[in-house]
């Protein structure tokens, strides 16, 4: 039996699983990767030194063939060499580009994606994000069949994962991955098989929501909102964009922090008995781990070693 023919399209960190799942079945001949297409190389970094893609560093090590089109809406010429490619299934994960009807329609067993929420909710960029920030207990993962709406549908398969207190994006991120890429190799025999019917999303339990593409300045803290608002964002945010403030007219970056039940002016900075905390709309926000601007991140406690002064000070303005 001939391997199933797969173009697999993903740029971040959060594809790589499912890229590494694929390829490794390959050695069973059940899959053929024989394309990896992902975003061009972009600079990255305060020294803005150009980087490829963590789905192309996997694909180069590897020995896999790359495209990186700079927008499949603008460049006919790359989806005729997809089509060339004769592939049987397309797997998306996190690409980044909307994809044109001419490229959906190219694999015999249609294109297929594997998204970071429980569709329908989180439909769009950043549904790991947005699950934190609303301070959610579970999340999960949604294969589904594209089409040229935004993560609109029908959905093939999910699997669930509960949220841990601890969880940022970073660590779901990485759990979510994980889980991905084994429901996918779970799920594909049977899709290829034509036996799996996919379930339009408006049959699915929850509401349509979504989420957008996160912007450096969405980590900017407000102290009037509620302290467990603000904690939750310490999380979501991290790796990137961060949850930051303001000390002395400099970027103050805030990594782990937890919710105290007491209150402070919002903004200002308190010793408490349970250690140093800053005032909020409503509860106190104990601040874990900072990083003051040109420094390190560090525990709050080898901070005020050097800067005894911030405790009664006021941040964020």
């Amino acid at each position: 039996m001939n391997p199933t023919r797969i173009i697999f399209m993903g740029t971040p960190e959060f594809a790589v699983p499912s890229l590494r799942a694929l390829h490794e079945q390959a050695t069973h001949q059940t899959y053929a990767v024989v394309a990896v297409v992902t975003q061009p190389d972009r600079p990255a970094g305060r020294g803005k030194k150009v980087i490829a893609s963590p789905v192309k560093q996997y694909a180069v090590d590897h020995g896999l063939p790359v495209l990186q089109p700079t927008s499949l809406r603008k460049e006919p010429a790359m989806v005729e060499a997809l089509r060339a490619l004769a592939p049987d299934l397309l797997v998306v994960a996190a690409y980044g580009q909307i994809l044109r009807k001419e490229v959906l329609a190219l694999p015999t067993h249609g294109p297929i994606n594997v998204h970071a929420s429980l569709l329908p909710a989180y439909r769009g960029a950043s549904p790991i994000t947005a699950a934190l920030l609303d301070g959610l207990t579970e999340t999960g993962i949604s294969m589904m069949r594209m089409d040229q709406g935004l993560d609109t549908g029908p959905v093939i398969a999910q699997a669930k994962l509960a949220i841990t207190p601890q969880d940022t994006t970073a660590s779901l991120r990485e759990r979510l991955a994980e889980l991905g890429a084994q429901l996918l190799l779970d799920t594909l025999p049977a899709w290829v098989a034509g036996t799996i019917t996919p379930t339009p999303q408006a049959q699915l339990p929850g509401e349509v929501s979504h989420c957008r593409q996160l912007d450096k300045t969405d980590g900017q803290i407000d102290w009037q909102q509620p302290a467990a608002v603000i904690e939750r964002m310490t999380r979501a945010y991290a790796p990137w964009p961060s949850a930051y403030t303001t000390w002395r007219g400099e970027t103050f970056k805030i990594w782990t922090a937890e919710v105290v039940n007491d209150q402070a002016d919002p903004g200002l900075v308190v010793q408490t008995p349970v250690g140093i905390a800053v005032g909020t709309g409503a509860g106190l926000l104990r601040l874990i781990t900072v990083q003051p601007a040109g420094k390190r991140q560090m525990d709050i406690r080898s901070f005020l070693n050097g800067a005894p002064e911030f405790i009664g000070s006021q941040v964020g303005e």
